[in-house]
């Protein structure tokens, strides 16, 4: 495994990364290594058991949590958004389903939308974001908008829609989102050190997220995002309890069978090769699949991670800046001559 050790430290050296990233082998070899600070003011470096924001990279935690309610007979997949939700939407479609949400087919108005906004900070110049802390409060930024498009047309990457799926999760088990992941997907997986957490009382070993500025100071993204994350981004994870969350779901420790099938079916394209399933993106090579893939891009976080089918691979990189991960998980899949 030297060769991924080397990999990683010339990839850091070229793009400054600062983060921790894991790679497990299918034959039970793994490497790992950090770099940068997780606080630097403190000088307190990145380490295997520092939590990192994933900001988007957790949708996947969302999509889980909606397909172990549709298990317990709660909601099904075909579920109309006006049937399981009881928030009124007055510009909504009636025929948005449970499926059209998850595949991001849904149509609906996006609280940020890419194709208008180039800065998620513009977000919070109106409302403030130490006032978003849980879902209901991303509601007025998109409740009373008109449609894109209609359900099931196309596909448009939006953040609301798992805002939306979110909210469902709350009706239908009674709690709170958050505290819904944590005891049925991250207690269930492992992941003892992982949570959603909100920035003005952060947990020992979380690491900062930094925003480097063209004249060469940096600021904390503390003033950049929802104070706490929720059903569309913003849970912090270590590498190796995110490595638990592959292992836990592809082990059917949280999903049947059926329902993980469904999961990891391409249900909706990006391009040619770049496909949607449940919460995770899904990279296919000569018809196979080559990939199944979460990634997260907030101000000051970067996060990609990926399962690799043909060797039973798993991959994490962690970055506390706004960019590298992606550099870093193209190190790895070069290493392991898996490119696409």
């Amino acid at each position: 495994m030297n060769n991924f050790e080397k990999a990683f430290q010339e990839a850091h050296s070229r793009v400054d990364f600062s983060g921790t990233v894991l790679v497990q082998e299918g034959n039970g070899e793994a490497a790992s290594a950090s770099f940068g600070y997780a606080n630097r003011a403190e000088q307190s470096k990145n380490n295997l058991g520092t939590r990192f924001g994933i900001a988007s990279g957790c949708k996947l935690f969302t999509a889980i949590a909606i397909c172990q309610l549709v298990e317990q007979g709660k909601l099904t997949f075909t579920t109309r958004l006006k049937d399981c939700l009881d928030i009124e939407f007055p510009n909504f479609s009636d025929e948005i389903t449970i499926h059209h949400l998850l595949t991001h087919t849904s149509g609906v108005p996006d609280y940020f939308d890419e194709d208008v906004m180039d800065d998620f900070e513009e977000l919070w110049i109106k409302r403030p974001m130490y006032q978003i802390r849980s879902l209901k409060d991303f509601l007025p930024m998109f409740q009373n908008e008109q449609m894109k498009f209609t359900p099931g047309e196309t596909f448009h990457y939006n953040n609301a829609g798992y805002i939306l799926l979110g909210l469902i999760v709350e009706q239908a088990s009674g709690m709170e989102f958050t505290a819904y992941v944590e005891e049925y997907i991250f207690k269930k997986a492992g992941m003892m050190d992982s949570g959603y957490f909100s920035f003005d009382a952060l947990p020992s070993d979380t690491a900062l997220g930094y925003i480097d500025l063209p004249d060469g100071s940096w600021k904390t993204n503390i003033y950049s995002l929802p104070v706490k994350g929720g059903s569309d981004g913003g849970a912090y994870v270590t590498v190796e309890d995110m490595s638990k969350l592959w292992k836990a779901l592809l082990g059917q420790l949280l999903l049947k069978e059926e329902t993980l099938n469904r999961l990891l079916t391409p249900h909706a394209q990006e391009d040619e090769i770049n496909f949607y399933g449940y919460g995770v993106w899904i990279k296919k090579q000569d018809d196979d699949i080559f990939k199944y893939h979460v990634m997260g891009y907030d101000p000051g976080v970067s996060f990609h991670s990926a399962y690799y089918p043909a060797d039973k691979t798993i991959a994490v990189v962690c970055s506390n800046k706004s960019s590298g991960a992606y550099d870093i998980l193209e190190t790895i899949e070069e290493t392991l001559q898996v490119k696409a």
